[in-house]
């Protein structure tokens, strides 16, 4: 079978899960509201701002995955190997300081996209374009203690496992670069947009169950992740959540064809439709003509990108999300 990026991603959050040991909390928080288990729904609630930095005085410093992190002066020349850190440059404002991104950030369309890999990156690469602030999502090793020998900074994010991850790492980045106000913003119109979303969004009948496709070997997110969390604002109950009980593979566990067909979902979302997914290819595995959602009609594609990236797209996510409710409801 094909495998697609949005695994690679996947394998990704594996490792850094198990890095980090044991898994992940029953209940994670939206904007400090506590979301439970799938079948439970909650609506957002604005952003707490008095957690951000109220200062844009250099030095600075952030949090990352590995640690702290002091940027001692305002960057003039960053590079991004992650695609959603270049989403939230861009966001918060930073773009006129983003010399170079990685051969995955496509969006937005101006963003500066060289030939560099974040899967695989060369330090001599990086450094040709005499970078001041470097951000990734995967460190192979010894990429950052290379950088830093270079007396280049790095602030590394690994993926979001919830809202308020998100809201931290845009927080963070809004920080590093001297956009901290911009931030504050950012964070506010994405709690807001979700709390409209929501609200606006037609009632499921209690129980309505769906299957979130990452790709075609049926890697799926649970309700712990962020991924689920969104689902869950919508009151919309996980069929994953079974398969990851005992928290084995952290919130990404795979499912087989079986798991699938005898939970038998009423709403299936594909994030791997860049790769070829779609309700056709989906009627057409073995035995999953007879599913509820096949038959039904109620397959929904999905942006590829936006489904499976944390950045500030995620409420693209979810309004995608309350359209497909509405073709559901209809």
């Amino acid at each position: 079978m094909k495998r697609s990026l949005s695994l690679s991603v996947v394998l990704l959050v594996l490792a850094a899960c198990g890095t980090n040991g044991g898994s992940r909390p029953a209940t994670t928080t939206l904007g400090g509201t506590t979301i439970g288990d799938a079948a439970e729904t909650t609506t957002t609630v604005p952003f707490d701002t008095t957690t951000v930095a109220t200062s844009t005085e250099f030095p600075v410093t952030v949090q990352d995955d590995n640690g702290s992190v002091t940027i001692d002066a305002m960057p003039r020349a960053v590079v991004s190997l992650s695609t959603v850190a270049t989403e939230m440059l861009f966001a918060v404002g930073a773009s006129p300081q983003v010399v170079a991104v990685d051969d995955q950030s496509n969006y937005p369309a101006d963003a500066p996209m060289t030939d560099l890999s974040g899967f695989t990156p060369n330090v001599e690469a990086i450094l040709a374009y005499e970078p001041d602030l470097v951000f990734i999502s995967h460190d192979p090793g010894d990429l950052v203690a290379a950088l830093a020998a270079a007396g280049v900074p790095v602030i590394n994010y690994t993926a979001a496992m919830t809202f308020d991850d998100v809201y931290h790492q845009i927080e963070a980045i809004g920080t590093a670069t001297g956009h901290h106000e911009e931030a504050v913003t950012v964070i506010e119109t994405i709690s807001s947009d979700l709390e409209k979303i929501v609200d606006e969004a037609p009632g499921t009948p209690e129980g309505t169950t769906y299957f979130y496709e990452l790709d075609n070997t049926l890697y799926t997110a649970t309700s712990t992740t962020f991924f689920g969390q969104i689902f869950a604002l919508f009151g919309l109950e996980n069929i994953a959540d079974a398969a990851d009980a005992d928290g084995a593979a952290p919130g990404y566990p795979q499912l087989s064809s079986e798991f699938v067909v005898a939970a038998d979902p009423d709403l299936i979302f594909l994030a791997d439709t860049l790769y070829g997914e779609s309700a056709e290819t989906v009627a057409a595995r073995p035995g999953w003509d007879v599913l509820s959602a096949v038959q039904a009609g109620h397959v929904f594609a999905l942006d590829s990108d936006v489904a499976s990236r944390w950045g500030p797209r995620l409420v693209d996510f979810a309004q995608s999300v309350s359209d497909a409710l509405v073709d559901y409801t209809s």
